[in-house]
Parts: structure tokens; sequence; C-alpha cells
């Protein structure tokens, strides 16, 4: 057998909390086959699914897990993190400025050399043309003005708007678990 067919590569596990919620939706919570394994023999993890790939050692076999909760409820973050993908999430994966959904950039409404800040409220998604039209100038300037006026938004905002955007792996044993459940009947 070769040694690339005995890898259980692209065997993630869904991971979810304690309430059996996926710990976040984006990105989705998966952990690695070997993180997986290593939770399993921490006692930190149930088993709610498996692949019917196996691993083995010399005196122990056992099948992959593909979905896990976690043994003991982790809190939620109230607050989205600002990240770069949130803020593309939270304009839908499109420039603020004309709509275009390829070659996306953040842009700083107000530049930060003119005092702008990279906060919630300053940056938009924008495409690489657009950002570099409007330059370090303000939005009245140059007449660019964002579609929506940007806002930190809030966790309930960024899981409606991914709905939009399921992932583009989606194993069959998470049906029960996710909300994408008719992306995988498709």
């Amino acid at each position: 057998m070769l040694a690339a067919a005995r890898i259980p590569d692209n065997c993630p596990a869904l991971v979810l909390n304690a309430d059996y919620r996926p710990l976040s939706y984006f990105p989705l919570s998966l952990w690695s086959w070997q993180d997986t394994i290593k939770a399993v023999f921490l006692e930190r993890v149930n088993i709610l699914a498996e692949y019917e790939r196996c691993v083995h050692s010399p005196s122990f076999e056992m099948k992959l897990p593909s979905v896990v909760s976690l043994k003991t409820y982790v809190k939620p973050a109230r607050n989205p993190a600002f990240t770069r993908f949130n803020v593309f999430l939270r304009d839908c994966f499109e420039c603020q400025y004309c709509g275009g959904e390829d070659d996306l950039t953040f842009d700083h409404v107000i530049p930060r050399s003119r005092g702008g800040r990279t906060t919630w409220d300053n940056v938009v998604t924008a495409c690489a043309p657009c950002n570099l039209r409007k330059g370090g100038l303000l939005p009245r300037q140059i007449g660019m003005f964002p579609k929506n006026r940007p806002h930190r938004p809030t966790v309930s905002e960024l899981r409606n708007n991914g709905r939009r955007f399921p992932p583009n792996y989606l194993h069959e044993s998470w049906a029960d678990f996710l909300y994408w459940d008719s992306e995988l009947e498709a």
C-alpha cells in the first residue's frame, strides 16, 4: 500500500460545543484528525460520528471521528473578532464601492494617512481597482462612498450573512449539526 493512501488526510472533525452547536461557523470549527485523536485520548471530547477510515498502531485500531463534542461548555464570544475574513463576511464578499466580488481587499474609509483607524467603523471591503482609485483620499474628495455604512457586526449578523456562503466541503455526517444541510442533499 502506498504511504499516501494510508495517510488519513481530508478527514477533519466537526467540533461542537457541549450544547452540540459548532464552536464557530466562520470559519467552521474543524480539527485535524491528529488533534481530534489527541482530544479523544485526553478525554476532552465525545465522539458523535465517525468516518469509515481507521488509524492503526501496533496494538490499537480506531475509526476517525468526523463529529465530536466538547465535554466542557465553552462560552461563545459576544462580539466577533475584527479580522479580514469577518469584514468580508459583514460586507457579503462584495466591494462596497462598485459591488465587484473579485480581488477583494479592505479599505480604510478615512485613510490611515489622514488619521483613520483600523476599526469596524472605518474599514470596508473594496476590490483592488476601487481601493487603488480611492487611494489616500477622503470619500467626499473623490465621490466614492461605501454603499453600506461600516459598523461592528453582531455574531448573529455574521451567521446570517454566512448562510449565503457555505464552506466548500461538508461531510454528510455533519448534516444534523449544521444549517447548511440542504446543501448536502444537492
